[in-house]
């Protein structure tokens, strides 16, 4: 048994507790909670602005995978910038708008990759502008790490998978772990901060090499790690799974604050909504989480109750 797999099937209780002492000997009292306005945000305690931070599709809607949990259906709410034309005048245009920031994505081609090379010299002058500038990768290769260190962008994003056959089942990819392992000391090794995301319950809803991406994580290091979790999505295959249990998440959660304990850590902005939100976002809370997205307002309150200091920031729960 790993020592992931050892921690998560301790008692909840015990866990909970471990993790939270590892939070307050290595983290401050306080808590980020991230509501960029790639979507809207109005609570009792916060109301985001328009176009503050914004996320930009270099592919439209179109991806070569056709994954089994997203279909594309994550691509519809981006702004397409197909072109690095279009790209740069967008850029200009979200400038005088008030932006602050762009999270730069799209889907990926067949080897898993976003197609970002013939953007990297408008990526570069995008910087230029004053935008800080954050870019999910897919599988990146050396020559496009290479050209976003040149580019000067402020993070790099991507989903690390741990487990083989969600590769092939889910991403349709002829890609194994280790090569996401690889390009994630890649990425450390030039010094380009780096932001692996873990997508709880991407194998149909069940539990399937994320202790394993936890554990390689914590070996090759990284500047935040982020937690997902699987939300069907209508006009997909996943669209009628029950999805994950919070008490799952907030193990996986304690896990992550246990073996990466002084690197910042995020409960991240894809995850299921409905009555399960709030318990999953406490659960994470409790066990160490310094960073959630989009955050209920009882999770909110509980923080206070909880002697956080919290302030709302409009960008990426990365930065």
């Amino acid at each position: 048994m790993s020592q992931a797999e050892f921690l998560f099937h301790l008692p909840w209780e015990d866990l909970q507790a471990a993790a939270w002492a590892v939070r307050r000997q290595y983290h401050p009292p306080e808590i980020f909670f991230a509501v960029p306005s790639l979507k809207r945000y109005e609570t009792e305690d916060y109301r985001n602005t328009s176009h503050r931070f914004a996320s930009i599709s270099l592919t439209g809607e179109r991806c070569a995978l056709e994954c089994e949990h997203c279909r594309g259906q994550l691509l519809k709410g981006m702004i397409p910038a197909t072109t690095p034309q279009a790209l740069l005048a967008l850029g200009r245009w979200l400038v005088e708008q008030g932006c602050a920031g762009v999270l730069i994505s799209g889907g990926s081609d067949r080897n898993g990759a976003v197609p970002l090379k013939p953007y990297l010299e408008a990526i570069a002058r995008l910087k230029a502008l004053g935008l800080r500038v954050v870019v999910h990768t897919g599988l990146p290769d050396r020559e496009t790490a290479e050209g976003l260190k040149a580019a000067g962008v402020d993070q790099v994003l991507f989903d690390f998978i741990g487990d083989a056959a969600t590769l092939r089942e889910v991403l349709h990819l002829n890609r194994s772990p280790e090569e996401y392992a690889e390009a994630l000391a890649l990425l450390r090794e030039l010094g380009i901060p780096v932001a692996p995301h873990i997508v709880i319950g991407l194998y149909f809803g069940q539990l399937r090499g994320e202790l394993a991406a936890l554990e390689v994580v914590s070996r090759i290091g990284a500047d935040v790690l982020v937690l997902v979790v699987l939300r069907p999505l209508p006009g997909t295959p996943m669209a009628d799974l029950l999805g994950v249990d919070p008490e799952t998440v907030g193990r996986l959660t304690a896990v992550a604050r246990l073996l990466n304990p002084r690197t910042p850590l995020a409960l991240g902005c894809a995850r299921p909504a409905g009555p399960a939100a709030a318990e999953m976002e406490e659960r994470a809370l409790l066990a160490g989480v310094n960073r959630i997205a989009y955050p209920h307002p009882r999770t909110v309150r509980r923080a206070r109750e909880l002697g956080l200091e919290y302030r709302f920031v409009e960008n990426c729960c990365t930065l």
